[in-house]
Protein backbone atom coordinates (compact mmCIF):
# COMPACT_ATOMS: atom_id res chain seq x y z
CA UNK A 1 0.00 0.00 0.00
CA UNK A 2 1.33 3.43 -0.91
CA UNK A 3 1.64 5.46 2.31
CA UNK A 4 -0.71 8.41 2.70
CA UNK A 5 0.87 11.82 3.14
CA UNK A 6 0.47 13.42 6.54
CA UNK A 7 -2.71 15.34 7.20
CA UNK A 8 -1.73 19.01 6.94
CA UNK A 9 -2.48 21.22 9.92
CA UNK A 10 -3.23 24.54 8.23
CA UNK A 11 -3.95 26.74 11.21
CA UNK A 12 -4.01 26.31 15.01
CA UNK A 13 -5.84 28.86 17.16
CA UNK A 14 -6.06 28.82 20.95
CA UNK A 15 -9.40 30.32 21.97
CA UNK A 16 -8.89 31.62 25.50
CA UNK A 17 -12.43 32.74 26.31
CA UNK A 18 -16.03 32.21 25.18
CA UNK A 19 -16.09 31.42 21.46
CA UNK A 20 -18.35 30.08 18.71
CA UNK A 21 -17.86 26.50 19.96
CA UNK A 22 -18.09 26.79 23.74
CA UNK A 23 -17.76 29.33 26.52
CA UNK A 24 -14.66 27.48 27.78
CA UNK A 25 -11.08 27.64 26.38
CA UNK A 26 -10.54 25.43 23.32
CA UNK A 27 -7.98 24.66 20.62
CA UNK A 28 -9.29 25.06 17.07
CA UNK A 29 -7.43 23.35 14.22
CA UNK A 30 -7.96 23.78 10.47
CA UNK A 31 -6.73 20.65 8.73
CA UNK A 32 -6.50 19.34 5.18
CA UNK A 33 -7.02 15.57 4.81
CA UNK A 34 -5.54 15.48 1.32
CA UNK A 35 -5.96 12.03 -0.25
CA UNK A 36 -7.56 10.72 2.96
CA UNK A 37 -10.70 12.70 2.12
CA UNK A 38 -11.56 9.83 -0.21
CA UNK A 39 -10.84 7.12 2.40
CA UNK A 40 -13.14 7.05 5.45
CA UNK A 41 -12.18 4.80 8.35
CA UNK A 42 -13.96 1.63 7.19
CA UNK A 43 -12.07 1.72 3.86
CA UNK A 44 -8.59 1.75 5.45
CA UNK A 45 -7.44 -1.86 5.83
CA UNK A 46 -6.79 -2.74 9.48
CA UNK A 47 -7.09 0.87 10.60
CA UNK A 48 -9.95 0.41 13.08
CA UNK A 49 -8.32 -2.63 14.69
CA UNK A 50 -4.97 -0.88 15.12
CA UNK A 51 -6.60 2.20 16.60
CA UNK A 52 -8.78 0.34 19.12
CA UNK A 53 -5.84 -1.88 20.13
CA UNK A 54 -3.70 1.15 20.89
CA UNK A 55 -6.51 3.12 22.57
CA UNK A 56 -8.99 0.59 24.02
CA UNK A 57 -10.73 3.27 26.12
CA UNK A 58 -12.19 4.75 22.91
CA UNK A 59 -15.13 2.46 23.65
CA UNK A 60 -16.11 4.96 26.37
CA UNK A 61 -16.53 7.78 23.82
CA UNK A 62 -20.25 8.29 23.16
CA UNK A 63 -19.78 10.61 20.18
CA UNK A 64 -22.98 11.78 18.47
CA UNK A 65 -24.59 8.37 18.99
CA UNK A 66 -25.07 9.23 22.66
CA UNK A 67 -24.14 5.89 24.22
CA UNK A 68 -21.09 3.84 25.21
CA UNK A 69 -19.37 2.53 22.10
CA UNK A 70 -20.87 5.27 19.95
CA UNK A 71 -17.57 6.37 18.46
CA UNK A 72 -16.59 2.77 17.62
CA UNK A 73 -19.91 2.47 15.80
CA UNK A 74 -19.03 5.52 13.76
CA UNK A 75 -15.64 3.97 12.95
CA UNK A 76 -17.25 0.80 11.65
CA UNK A 77 -19.80 2.73 9.60
CA UNK A 78 -17.08 5.01 8.22
CA UNK A 79 -16.01 8.42 9.48
CA UNK A 80 -13.31 10.80 8.27
CA UNK A 81 -9.87 11.20 9.76
CA UNK A 82 -10.49 14.73 11.04
CA UNK A 83 -13.20 13.34 13.31
CA UNK A 84 -10.93 10.44 14.32
CA UNK A 85 -8.12 12.86 15.23
CA UNK A 86 -10.51 14.72 17.53
CA UNK A 87 -11.21 11.56 19.54
CA UNK A 88 -7.56 10.49 19.59
CA UNK A 89 -6.50 13.83 21.08
CA UNK A 90 -9.27 13.71 23.68
CA UNK A 91 -8.24 10.19 24.72
CA UNK A 92 -4.55 11.14 24.98
CA UNK A 93 -5.52 14.02 27.26
CA UNK A 94 -7.60 11.66 29.38
CA UNK A 95 -4.70 9.22 29.67
CA UNK A 96 -2.28 12.04 30.53
CA UNK A 97 -4.38 13.14 33.51
CA UNK A 98 -6.17 16.16 32.03
CA UNK A 99 -9.59 14.64 31.25
CA UNK A 100 -11.79 16.39 28.72
CA UNK A 101 -14.89 15.40 26.82
CA UNK A 102 -15.80 18.23 24.47
CA UNK A 103 -14.82 18.09 20.81
CA UNK A 104 -16.35 18.78 17.41
CA UNK A 105 -15.27 18.45 13.79
CA UNK A 106 -17.02 20.25 10.94
CA UNK A 107 -16.41 20.35 7.19
CA UNK A 108 -15.80 23.65 5.39
CA UNK A 109 -16.58 24.94 1.92
CA UNK A 110 -13.15 23.71 0.77
CA UNK A 111 -12.91 20.08 -0.33
CA UNK A 112 -11.08 17.97 2.28
CA UNK A 113 -10.62 20.88 4.72
CA UNK A 114 -12.15 20.59 8.21
CA UNK A 115 -12.32 22.62 11.40
CA UNK A 116 -11.64 20.48 14.46
CA UNK A 117 -11.91 21.77 18.01
CA UNK A 118 -11.49 20.29 21.49
CA UNK A 119 -11.59 21.70 24.99
CA UNK A 120 -8.14 22.85 26.10
CA UNK A 121 -7.58 24.05 29.65
CA UNK A 122 -3.95 24.89 28.89
CA UNK A 123 -2.56 25.82 25.48
CA UNK A 124 0.80 24.03 25.54
CA UNK A 125 -0.77 20.83 26.84
CA UNK A 126 -3.33 20.96 24.04
CA UNK A 127 -0.68 21.56 21.38
CA UNK A 128 1.39 18.65 22.72
CA UNK A 129 -1.64 16.30 22.65
CA UNK A 130 -2.48 17.45 19.13
CA UNK A 131 1.05 16.71 17.88
CA UNK A 132 1.10 13.25 19.49
CA UNK A 133 -2.42 12.48 18.26
CA UNK A 134 -1.51 13.52 14.73
CA UNK A 135 1.52 11.18 14.76
CA UNK A 136 -0.57 8.31 16.19
CA UNK A 137 -3.28 8.77 13.58
CA UNK A 138 -0.85 8.68 10.65
CA UNK A 139 0.87 5.60 12.09
CA UNK A 140 -2.49 3.83 12.31
CA UNK A 141 -3.39 4.89 8.76
CA UNK A 142 -0.09 3.70 7.26
CA UNK A 143 0.29 0.57 9.45
CA UNK A 144 3.44 1.80 11.19
CA UNK A 145 4.58 1.03 14.76
CA UNK A 146 3.72 3.57 17.44
CA UNK A 147 4.57 3.73 21.16
CA UNK A 148 1.39 4.98 22.82
CA UNK A 149 2.89 4.83 26.31
CA UNK A 150 5.77 7.10 25.32
CA UNK A 151 3.35 9.55 23.66
CA UNK A 152 1.19 9.71 26.79
CA UNK A 153 4.31 10.22 28.92
CA UNK A 154 5.37 13.18 26.78
CA UNK A 155 1.94 14.80 27.13
CA UNK A 156 1.92 14.08 30.86
CA UNK A 157 5.29 15.82 31.20
CA UNK A 158 3.79 18.97 29.71
CA UNK A 159 0.76 18.60 32.00
CA UNK A 160 3.06 18.41 35.03
CA UNK A 161 4.99 21.46 33.86
CA UNK A 162 2.07 23.64 32.79
CA UNK A 163 -1.25 22.55 34.22
CA UNK A 164 -2.85 23.53 37.49
CA UNK A 165 -2.32 21.20 40.44
CA UNK A 166 -5.13 18.80 41.39
CA UNK A 167 -6.54 20.92 44.22
CA UNK A 168 -6.54 24.15 42.19
CA UNK A 169 -7.93 22.39 39.12
CA UNK A 170 -10.79 20.95 41.19
CA UNK A 171 -11.76 24.42 42.43
CA UNK A 172 -11.46 25.97 38.96
CA UNK A 173 -13.58 23.18 37.44
CA UNK A 174 -16.28 23.72 40.07
CA UNK A 175 -16.21 27.45 39.31
CA UNK A 176 -16.54 26.82 35.57
CA UNK A 177 -19.50 24.50 36.20
CA UNK A 178 -21.22 27.47 37.82
CA UNK A 179 -20.24 29.93 35.06
CA UNK A 180 -17.85 31.76 37.40
CA UNK A 181 -15.06 33.23 35.24
CA UNK A 182 -11.45 32.57 36.22
CA UNK A 183 -8.10 34.06 35.22
CA UNK A 184 -4.76 32.34 35.75
CA UNK A 185 -2.48 35.07 37.10
CA UNK A 186 0.89 33.32 36.79
CA UNK A 187 2.49 30.09 35.54
CA UNK A 188 1.74 28.47 38.90
CA UNK A 189 -1.51 28.06 40.82
CA UNK A 190 -2.48 31.67 41.49
CA UNK A 191 -6.00 32.08 40.10
CA UNK A 192 -8.59 34.86 40.26
CA UNK A 193 -12.24 33.82 40.46
CA UNK A 194 -14.80 36.42 39.38
CA UNK A 195 -14.30 40.13 38.74
CA UNK A 196 -14.46 43.45 40.55
CA UNK A 197 -15.57 43.68 44.18
CA UNK A 198 -16.78 40.05 44.14
CA UNK A 199 -13.45 38.57 43.03
CA UNK A 200 -11.55 36.02 45.10
CA UNK A 201 -8.01 34.78 44.66
CA UNK A 202 -6.84 31.24 45.36
CA UNK A 203 -3.38 29.73 45.43
CA UNK A 204 -3.51 25.94 45.32
CA UNK A 205 -6.24 25.28 47.93
CA UNK A 206 -5.65 28.52 49.83
CA UNK A 207 -7.57 31.79 49.71
CA UNK A 208 -6.84 35.26 51.01
CA UNK A 209 -8.42 34.08 54.28
CA UNK A 210 -6.00 31.18 54.81
CA UNK A 211 -3.79 31.45 57.90
CA UNK A 212 -0.19 32.30 57.00
CA UNK A 213 1.05 30.22 59.95
CA UNK A 214 -0.97 27.17 58.84
CA UNK A 215 0.35 27.57 55.29
CA UNK A 216 3.93 27.76 56.53
CA UNK A 217 3.54 24.60 58.60
CA UNK A 218 1.81 22.64 55.83
CA UNK A 219 4.52 23.51 53.29
CA UNK A 220 7.21 21.93 55.49
CA UNK A 221 6.67 18.15 55.37
CA UNK A 222 9.13 17.39 58.16
CA UNK A 223 7.56 19.94 60.55
CA UNK A 224 4.06 18.77 59.63
CA UNK A 225 4.99 15.17 60.43
CA UNK A 226 6.48 16.08 63.79
CA UNK A 227 3.35 18.01 64.83
CA UNK A 228 1.03 15.22 63.67
CA UNK A 229 3.13 12.62 65.49
CA UNK A 230 2.93 14.68 68.68
CA UNK A 231 -0.88 14.43 68.42
CA UNK A 232 -0.76 10.65 68.06
CA UNK A 233 -1.41 10.57 64.30
CA UNK A 234 0.53 7.74 62.56
CA UNK A 235 3.20 9.07 60.19
CA UNK A 236 5.83 7.25 58.10
CA UNK A 237 9.31 7.04 59.62
CA UNK A 238 11.78 9.31 57.85
CA UNK A 239 14.54 11.88 58.10
CA UNK A 240 16.15 14.77 56.25
CA UNK A 241 19.42 13.95 54.45
CA UNK A 242 22.08 16.17 52.89
CA UNK A 243 23.77 13.86 50.36
CA UNK A 244 23.18 10.73 48.24
CA UNK A 245 25.35 8.70 50.62
CA UNK A 246 23.33 9.92 53.60
CA UNK A 247 20.14 8.98 51.76
CA UNK A 248 21.34 5.37 51.44
CA UNK A 249 22.36 5.24 55.11
CA UNK A 250 18.95 6.58 56.13
CA UNK A 251 17.20 4.05 53.92
CA UNK A 252 19.09 1.21 55.64
CA UNK A 253 18.15 2.56 59.08
CA UNK A 254 14.47 3.03 58.13
CA UNK A 255 14.13 -0.20 56.17
CA UNK A 256 13.50 -0.76 52.47
CA UNK A 257 11.59 0.14 50.37
CA UNK A 258 11.68 3.92 50.78
CA UNK A 259 10.51 7.16 49.20
CA UNK A 260 12.89 10.02 48.36
CA UNK A 261 11.31 13.48 47.99
CA UNK A 262 11.87 17.20 48.59
CA UNK A 263 10.80 18.45 52.02
CA UNK A 264 8.74 21.34 50.65
CA UNK A 265 7.87 20.45 47.05
CA UNK A 266 4.46 20.14 45.43
CA UNK A 267 2.66 18.50 42.48
CA UNK A 268 4.72 15.36 43.11
CA UNK A 269 7.80 16.98 41.58
CA UNK A 270 11.03 15.29 42.61
CA UNK A 271 9.25 12.36 44.32
CA UNK A 272 10.50 8.82 43.61
CA UNK A 273 8.60 5.86 45.09
CA UNK A 274 9.30 2.26 46.07
CA UNK A 275 13.12 2.42 46.02
CA UNK A 276 15.04 -0.72 46.99
CA UNK A 277 18.56 -0.40 45.53
CA UNK A 278 21.43 1.90 46.54
CA UNK A 279 21.98 3.21 43.01
CA UNK A 280 18.29 4.08 42.65
CA UNK A 281 18.16 5.85 46.03
CA UNK A 282 21.26 7.93 45.33
CA UNK A 283 19.94 8.84 41.86
CA UNK A 284 16.58 9.83 43.41
CA UNK A 285 18.38 12.24 45.78
CA UNK A 286 19.69 14.14 42.74
CA UNK A 287 16.14 14.27 41.32
CA UNK A 288 14.66 15.64 44.56
CA UNK A 289 17.42 18.08 45.53
CA UNK A 290 16.61 20.83 42.96
CA UNK A 291 12.88 20.76 43.83
CA UNK A 292 13.08 21.85 47.47
CA UNK A 293 15.22 23.24 50.27
CA UNK A 294 15.93 19.79 51.77
CA UNK A 295 15.62 16.13 50.75
CA UNK A 296 13.72 13.55 52.84
CA UNK A 297 13.89 9.77 52.95
CA UNK A 298 10.75 8.03 54.22
CA UNK A 299 9.44 4.51 54.55
CA UNK A 300 7.36 3.58 51.48
CA UNK A 301 3.80 2.60 52.39
CA UNK A 302 1.90 1.07 49.43
CA UNK A 303 -1.68 2.07 48.80
CA UNK A 304 -3.95 4.36 46.82
CA UNK A 305 -4.44 8.04 47.53
CA UNK A 306 -7.95 9.48 47.72
CA UNK A 307 -8.38 13.25 47.48
CA UNK A 308 -11.67 14.77 48.60
CA UNK A 309 -12.92 18.33 48.12
CA UNK A 310 -16.43 19.50 48.84
CA UNK A 311 -18.89 22.27 49.61
CA UNK A 312 -21.15 21.86 52.60
CA UNK A 313 -24.44 20.19 51.75
CA UNK A 314 -23.96 20.55 47.98
CA UNK A 315 -21.38 18.28 46.39
CA UNK A 316 -18.17 16.37 46.86
CA UNK A 317 -15.46 15.52 44.33
CA UNK A 318 -13.35 12.43 44.91
CA UNK A 319 -10.11 11.72 43.05
CA UNK A 320 -8.20 8.43 43.17
CA UNK A 321 -4.46 8.52 42.52
CA UNK A 322 -2.10 5.59 42.09
CA UNK A 323 1.67 6.08 42.00
CA UNK A 324 1.06 9.82 41.65
CA UNK A 325 -1.25 9.52 38.62
CA UNK A 326 -4.99 10.19 38.56
CA UNK A 327 -6.74 6.89 37.72
CA UNK A 328 -10.33 7.64 38.70
CA UNK A 329 -12.63 10.53 39.55
CA UNK A 330 -16.10 10.87 40.98
CA UNK A 331 -18.52 13.74 41.57
CA UNK A 332 -21.27 13.26 44.16
CA UNK A 333 -24.19 15.72 44.15
CA UNK A 334 -25.89 15.97 47.55
CA UNK A 335 -29.42 16.97 48.53
CA UNK A 336 -30.54 16.79 52.17
CA UNK A 337 -27.64 14.53 53.09
CA UNK A 338 -28.41 11.99 50.35
CA UNK A 339 -26.38 11.34 47.20
CA UNK A 340 -28.75 12.09 44.32
CA UNK A 341 -26.24 11.87 41.45
CA UNK A 342 -22.90 10.12 41.07
CA UNK A 343 -20.65 10.59 38.03
CA UNK A 344 -17.53 8.42 37.69
CA UNK A 345 -14.66 8.79 35.20
CA UNK A 346 -12.52 5.65 35.06
CA UNK A 347 -11.70 3.31 37.91
CA UNK A 348 -9.26 0.38 37.94
CA UNK A 349 -10.65 -3.09 38.49
CA UNK A 350 -10.53 -4.18 42.12
CA UNK A 351 -10.52 -0.64 43.52
CA UNK A 352 -13.53 0.37 45.61
CA UNK A 353 -14.32 4.00 46.32
CA UNK A 354 -16.18 5.02 49.45
CA UNK A 355 -19.95 4.56 49.31
CA UNK A 356 -21.68 7.59 47.81
CA UNK A 357 -24.12 7.91 50.74
CA UNK A 358 -21.23 7.94 53.22
CA UNK A 359 -19.59 10.73 51.25
CA UNK A 360 -22.93 12.57 51.16
CA UNK A 361 -23.13 12.50 54.96
CA UNK A 362 -19.55 13.74 55.19
CA UNK A 363 -20.06 16.70 52.87
CA UNK A 364 -23.37 17.52 54.59
CA UNK A 365 -21.49 17.94 57.84
CA UNK A 366 -18.67 20.25 56.84
CA UNK A 367 -16.60 21.79 54.07
CA UNK A 368 -13.90 19.30 53.14
CA UNK A 369 -10.43 19.67 51.64
CA UNK A 370 -8.03 16.92 52.59
CA UNK A 371 -6.24 13.83 51.36
CA UNK A 372 -6.65 10.26 52.64
CA UNK A 373 -3.91 7.71 52.01
CA UNK A 374 -4.87 4.21 53.27
CA UNK A 375 -2.09 2.27 54.95
CA UNK A 376 -1.19 -1.33 54.11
Amino acid sequence: MTPFKDIELLRINYLRGPNIWTYRPALEVWLDLGALEGHPSHQLAGFNDRLTTWLPALIEHHCGVGERGGFLQRLQEGTWCGHVLEHIVIELLNLAGMPTGFGQTRSTSQHGVYRMVFRAREEQVARSALAEGHALLMAAVNDLPFDVGAAVARVRTVVDDRYLGPSTACIVTAAADRSIPHIRLNDGNLVQLGYGAAQRRIWTAETEFTSAIAEGIASDKDLTKSLLKACGVPVPQGQVVDSPEAAWEAAQDIGLPVVVKPSDGNHGRGVTLDLRERADIEAAWHVAEPEGSDVMVERFIPGDEHRLAGRRGVELRQQLQRQGQVVGQRRVVVEDGVAVAVVEVGRPAGIELAAADELAQLVQAEDVQFGVRPLG
